[in-house]
């Protein structure tokens, strides 16, 4: 069980802050809820303490976070094609469904590379693929902000120097 505090990454919500564990009755039933407060966007989330349905994980420490960024570069990127949108969102939304990291490295790579292999054929990258780039992104450098307290902008600029550093 989370305690109050503590940073968890909830569903496709991403970081979310545990603000407050309280006995509600919704449904006629007392129940155990985390009350959450995103960390990047607005609002704030019931979810019962028993949820089975919504994925929720502690946020990754800072080592595990530099950890995922030393093991990026490795990561494959296969560009994932298709001609219909309905399967282009259907395997994305699987990758992101699957809550893991060095998945949402591989789908944020393939995709900027789909996004390269576009403009240098005079292209535009699809909506589908930029929307889904961006959950992605949101979802991995979200969590690696929190993960190493920086501001989720700074991230990029992170991972640059660390890899670099590297090499």
């Amino acid at each position: 069980m989370f305690k109050v505090n503590d940073l968890i990454m909830y569903g496709g919500t991403g970081v979310c802050k545990v603000t407050a564990i309280t006995t509600n009755e919704f449904d006629g039933q007392d129940k155990l809820y985390y009350i959450l407060e995103p960390v990047y966007q607005a609002g704030i989330i019931y979810a019962p303490v028993d949820n089975k349905k919504v994925f929720m994980r502690p946020v990754m420490s800072e080592s595990e976070a530099n950890d995922v960024i030393d093991r990026m570069p490795g990561v494959s990127s296969e560009v994932f094609k298709s001609s219909s949108t309905q399967q282009l969102s259907k395997h994305y939304q699987s990758v992101i469904d699957r809550h893991n990291t060095d998945d949402l490295i591989m789908l944020t790579k393939s995709i900027r590379r789909k996004m390269n292999d576009a403009i240098s054929q005079n292209r535009h990258l699809g909506q589908i693929d930029k929307r889904f780039m961006k959950r992605a992104e949101d979802l991995l450098f979200g969590e690696l902000a929190a993960a190493l307290c920086i501001p989720r902008e700074d991230v990029v600029g992170y991972i640059e120097n660390r890899l670099g550093a590297h090499n």
